[in-house]
């Protein structure tokens, strides 16, 4: 049983019509989405210098590829899905070391590594540095990914299928990793929207809604991981955090788009790659509907 029929066998049935997909098949769609808007959303950020370095494409080439390249081994996971799997691990293992060597160059210039010792890590650098969490998304997508690249067998048992013997058995189930998965990109998307919305000095007190929002969902998704059996009304709390951060996310998304206009409403390309980002709160979003998508395992049978 799916914890989605557990939450209500209802939406279940209307699921199943609508939704013929597994939890995992979701999981490695939205890996590929992210993809390649990350590359899209790294290729606005970095625009803003007017000159992008030649290792700044790196990211920006890589998500569409990785992107692809996941669709790629979805459609041979329905015939072959032990070769999909190998292929997801390595494009979602390279998606990790591009996310972690991001975040190091992203890290390095938020320091002053010549300066004197006190003065080299500073609030004020971190705020206006480039995002050091920024990067670590393809890290988030990475480890997400690979989570759902490889069959869990029995459902929820925490025993991965690697290939057509090995096995590996995880201290816990994989729906417990898709929580945490779930409150460490929430942790990640609240603390990055905190340092984006200090450089106004939370001036607009409707700036502390995404953050209470955001630090909601981490502590309820992390809560649901550390549990071994969950209750309706665990579930419900769980979908209410959930479908808050989507909501937070779209109204935000709105809100910076609206702010990128002018005063007569006429769209200025400049002003959309140096004003308000207008994707960065659609990570609310992105982590609100994978939230929801746990909900749909453990996977009961291999498609």
């Amino acid at each position: 049983m799916t914890l989605l029929a557990e939450l209500s066998p209802s939406l279940e049935r209307v699921r199943q019509r609508l939704l013929p997909l597994t939890r995992d098949q979701m999981m490695l769609l939205m890996a590929a989405v992210n993809e390649i808007f990350l590359g899209i959303d790294t290729y606005l950020a970095h625009s803003i210098s007017g000159t992008i370095r030649p290792y700044e494409w790196i990211p920006i080439l890589f998500g569409p590829i990785a992107g692809a390249l996941l669709l790629m081994a979805g459609l041979i996971a329905l015939r072959r899905r032990p070769l999909a799997s190998v292929i997801a691990t390595v494009v979602l293992s390279a998606s990790i070391v591009v996310g972690l060597l991001g975040a190091y160059f992203h890290l390095y210039r938020a320091l002053l590594p010549d300066a004197l010792p006190g003065q080299r890590v500073s609030v004020d650098l971190l705020v206006w540095a480039p995002p050091i969490l920024g990067p670590l998304t393809f890290s988030l997508t990475g480890l997400l990914g690979i989570s759902a690249a490889w069959l869990e067998h029995p459902p929820d048992s925490g025993v991965l299928l690697l290939g057509n013997r090995r096995r590996l058995a995880l201290p816990y189930s994989k729906s417990q990793a898709y929580f945490f998965l779930v409150g460490l990109g929430s942790l990640a998307t609240v603390v990055s929207s905190v340092l984006d919305h200090a450089r106004t000095g939370f001036v607009n007190p409707w700036l502390w809604v995404p953050t209470v929002s955001g630090i909601f969902a981490t502590v309820v998704a992390a809560y649901m991981g550390a549990l071994d059996r969950r209750r309706r009304a665990d579930l419900v709390i769980f979908t209410f955090a959930m479908a808050l951060m989507i909501l937070v996310g779209i109204i935000g998304a709105v809100l910076h788009v609206l702010k990128d206009l002018t005063a007569s409403g006429a769209f200025i390309a400049e002003r959309f790659i140096r004003g308000a980002p207008f994707l960065a709160p659609l990570l609310f979003a992105n982590m609100g509907s994978l939230g929801l998508f746990v909900l749909l395992g453990p996977d009961d049978q291999q498609r």
